[in-house]
């Protein structure tokens, strides 16, 4: 796909083109076990509140996020993760629902 970029002269093309690969690179929301979904939730009590880093995956528009960071709270009356990712030092919003995988580092 990339040689086709070359021919992106025209700023209706461009913006066609970068549509079409948007496209390519979007996946479909992974379907998680019941085992799985047991091991995401322990190890998120596990972290929760404490500075430990972990490896979080997680779904987000048509992508699959891995990002390093740590579990400020969990809200299981709305169903949300509020974690601080390592970057940008930012409290993010999650629902947990959108969680695909969660590591220990």
């Amino acid at each position: 796909m990339k040689k086709w970029r070359t021919f992106a002269s025209m700023p209706e093309q461009y913006i066609g083109l970068n549509k079409v690969l948007e496209g390519l690179s979007r996946v479909e929301k992974p379907i998680l076990a019941e085992d799985q979904q047991e091991q995401i939730n322990e190890i998120l009590m596990r972290a929760n509140g404490t500075d430990k880093k972990v490896s979080l995956t997680y779904y987000q528009r048509g992508e699959c996020i891995t990002e390093t960071c740590t579990i400020a709270s969990i809200n299981i009356q709305r169903k949300v993760l509020y974690f601080v990712d390592e970057i940008f030092e930012m409290k993010n919003e999650l629902p947990l629902s959108e969680v695909l995988d969660i590591r220990f580092l």
